[in-house]
């Protein structure tokens, strides 16, 4: 362990600064698809009784109107956090009539491209920026790939412990530039080991053969309508044969806060020529808010974000800028089919040990070699991470996967053990054990139980997933909210509605103009 490791460890161990590590704060955003009884997208609009898609902070539309989005508050406990999420499912369930949510991360089978609904946020002039921005990304990406779903994991340390850490190590600069810096540390050693995460949580390993569209590919067929590869861990997470062309000179590669703002924010003011060839209108229509790499910076497809929260129409890089980093986001989970929300306490617990050795080891920058070598070694794993044997690239040498694996979660345990006496019992150190039994053993991982199931019961990887969709529906079902519960949802649902009728009667100004100061607001950052 390294020696700077084993300081933040005792620092952090000592009875004074133990009970910082149960302020760590958690937010959970469950993406999923609405889809009909017989497993196709449902083509209704965002059900009214849920509330308004624009302003209701629980439930919201991702980027279709049939992609549903949950957000829970970001609580202390991962547990809160959960039981957050799992009521929000059972509301929904309370006003989704015959449909269901979605079991896995890669969508249901498809209309054609031009059936799936765009989401719509209604007349205001945010609103309606926020539906040009997804008309942007149909034309630039496809509307199929949008319907991919997914977890976001939100994480912060304790503001506190900054500036605790900061002292200790006689760092020269501000509180909020020390935290920055050790978030922005925290995310390169995410690139570095991430690809541990899509080994022990990967859980899309086939998909609906028609998502391809015909295009060429390197998957195998698995039966008539599904495709798949034997050993892959997340499809979700490759290139599935969608290169943003844009996009891919576009790499931060985390060695500063200020690298990584003025990266995104050159990336929202220079024009991309395939994207001027098109314009931003058609025929007296918006169809892109501008012709540049990225429309805005949350364009930028990442594995993981540094986020800060934002006031009131302000964008995300001006926050960043402004306040520093905040928490981070992880975006790289696959919803795990064979779990009422896609998540549960045991991957919550471990995520956290993760990060916090992803914060507290050290974290060289980057070089180009190091940099490709974390993207290479991620592309691997979601592949073919259960190959027997697999190699990754580490220092310039290959390593087997099991064997770094191992190391990884050795060196990790340390991390569990410490949250677990912050916490009390040893729910931290259980998780550890129950990814170290899927490291021993590949069948055990979420990726290998899903080409199982399919196997035993002869489905197609549609089949398998409505399957588990209406088995999570009668657990959800079975089981309603509390009246109260049921009440504070539906007068949130009720106020969020009376909110966007509000913005809508009270908009000044032309979207036009709207557009083109929301576009100014990300020039005007000074370096």
């Amino acid at each position: 362990m390294s020696e700077l490791l084993n300081r933040r460890l005792a620092l952090l161990g000592e009875r004074a600064n133990l009970s910082l590590l149960e302020q760590c704060l958690h937010g959970i955003e469950r993406e999923c698809l609405r889809v009909t009884g017989e497993g196709r997208l449902a083509q209704t609009p965002h059900p009214e009784a849920l509330g308004s898609a624009l302003t209701n902070e629980q439930i919201t539309t991702d980027y279709s109107e049939s992609l549903l989005e949950f957000i829970t508050p970001a609580l202390p406990d991962p547990a809160d956090t959960l039981a957050s999420l799992d009521k929000i499912h059972r509301f929904a369930y309370s006003k989704l009539g015959n449909e269901y949510l979605w079991s896995p991360s890669m969508p249901c089978p498809l209309p054609a491209e031009e059936d799936i609904p765009i989401a719509y946020y209604g007349t205001s002039n945010i609103g309606q920026l926020k539906y040009v921005y997804r008309k942007g990304l149909a034309l630039r990406y496809g509307k199929t790939m949008q319907c991919i779903a997914g977890i976001h994991y939100n994480f912060s340390l304790p503001e506190k412990l900054w500036p605790l850490l900061k002292e200790a190590e006689g760092f020269d600069g501000t509180d909020r530039d020390y935290q920055s810096s050790a978030y922005i540390a925290l995310i390169r050693n995410f690139r570095r080991y991430s690809w541990l995460l899509m080994y022990l949580f990967g859980a899309s390993p086939a998909l609906d053969a028609g998502f391809l569209r015909g295009r060429s590919h390197q998957l195998e067929q698995l039966d008539p309508d599904t495709l798949y590869l034997p050993y892959a861990t997340s499809l979700r997470m490759s290139d599935l044969g969608y290169q943003s062309n844009a996009q891919a000179g576009l790499t931060p590669c985390y060695n500063d806060l200020t690298s990584y703002t003025d990266s995104l924010r050159k990336a929202v003011a220079t024009p991309y020529p395939a994207y001027v060839e098109v314009g931003t209108h058609q025929d007296g229509e918006w169809v892109q808010l501008n012709t540049n790499i990225l429309q805005i910076e949350n364009e930028y497809y990442s594995n993981i974000r540094p986020k800060r929260v934002t006031y009131t129409g302000e964008r995300p890089i001006q926050a960043l800028v402004a306040r520093g980093i905040q928490y981070v986001e992880v975006r790289c989970l696959d919803i795990n089919p064979f779990l009422p929300m896609g998540i549960d306490l045991t991957e919550s617990r471990f995520l956290d040990a993760f990060l916090l050795y992803c914060a507290l080891n050290d974290s060289p920058l980057l070089t180009s070699t190091s940099c490709g070598n974390a993207t290479s070694n991620f592309l691997s794993v979601v592949k073919e991470g259960r190959r027997p044997g697999l190699q990754l690239q580490r220092d310039g040498h290959p390593v087997d996967l099991k064997e770094w694996a191992g190391e990884l979660l050795e060196k990790i345990a340390p991390l569990a053990a410490l949250l677990d006496q912050s916490h009390g019992g040893d729910a931290h150190s259980k998780a550890l054990d129950a990814q170290l039994a899927k490291v021993k053993d590949s069948s055990l991982t979420p990726s290998a139980q899903v080409l199982a199931a399919m196997a035993e019961h002869k489905e197609s990887f549609a089949q398998f997933s409505l399957r588990q969709s209406q088995v999570h529906a009668e657990f959800f079902r079975s089981e309603p909210l509390s009246s109260e519960e049921q009440a504070r949802f539906e007068e949130l649902a009720r106020s969020s509605l009376a909110q966007q009728m509000e913005l809508e009667q009270n908009e000044v100004g032309d979207f036009d103009v709207f557009v083109g100061s929301y576009q100014a607001s990300i020039l005007a950052i000074s370096n």
